[in-house]
């Protein structure tokens, strides 16, 4: 029990990168996204 504080700190900082780093490649596929002519995208 004397180590809870240093996991319980290390999945938060493991959690919070993932999430960060998962809103970054979400912010730059949108961004890059809007590069692609109307025509040109099969998503929509």
């Amino acid at each position: 029990m004397d180590d809870l504080g240093f996991i319980v700190a290390s999945y938060v900082v493991t959690f919070v990168s993932v999430a960060l780093y998962a809103r970054g490649v979400l912010h730059r596929s949108r961004k890059a996204a809007r590069d692609v002519p109307r025509d040109k995208r099969p998503w929509l």
